[in-house]
């Protein structure tokens, strides 16, 4: 069964819709974006989270001192690397479960699964002047036969409509869901309870 993460976590409702439906992980995002939080609103919202609830932080090639400040202040359990770090760069936090976001529009992109050696692997949109959180899907096809030899996470424009095409068709380990849960730019519950239901539903 997938397992479904609800990314850019910002306002206390969305930790008490968090609280209700229990999804595997939640995102905070510390990168330039319509979801960005900063330190103190994220400690503020993780102090209300269940703790069943795995803290996922999400970062654009963020100076290693403030990504380890932030990780560490947070207790996150998840540092997921969103941008252009290297695997020099990765190795920095090696006593953190890591994810790494590749960004994929053409089959060519796949190759560069190669190059990391982390605990996960999150294939995402690529879309000019996006480094994710896009809301667009690429095209599943390109990535049917790629060879993940780590956990495999799937984002990139996955809602209530998608969500079991994706599952059925490219078997990710877990799901991420984005705008797919928001309505005018907020999470909501409805689609949220949707989204977590259809992925459970999934055997």
């Amino acid at each position: 069964m997938a397992l479904i993460k609800i990314c850019g976590i910002r306002r206390m409702e969305d930790v008490e819709y968090l609280n209700m439906l229990k999804p595997d992980y939640a995102g905070f995002v510390f990168a330039d974006s319509k979801r960005k939080v900063d330190i103190k609103t994220a400690h503020d919202l993780i102090e209300n989270l269940d703790r069943d609830i795995k803290k996922v932080g999400v970062f654009v090639n963020e100076k290693i001192s403030e990504v380890r400040y932030i990780a560490d202040f947070l207790k996150l359990d998840v540092l997921q690397f969103h941008g252009d770090e290297t695997q020099e760069y990765i190795d920095n936090f090696k006593d953190y479960l890591v994810w790494k976001a590749i960004r994929i529009s053409e089959k060519k992109d796949i190759s560069k699964i190669e190059s990391y050696h982390v605990d996960g692997i999150l294939l995402d949109s690529k879309i000019e002047g996006f480094y994710g959180g896009s809301g667009k899907s690429f095209d599943w096809n390109l990535i049917k036969d790629a060879n993940m030899n780590c956990t495999f996470i799937l984002a990139g424009g996955i809602d209530t409509n998608n969500v079991l095409m994706a599952i059925n068709m490219l078997k990710p380990d877990i799901v991420d869901v984005s705008s797919g849960v928001e309505i005018d730019g907020f999470k909501n519950y409805d689609l949220m309870k949707e989204i977590i239901y259809k992925v459970r539903s999934v055997i």
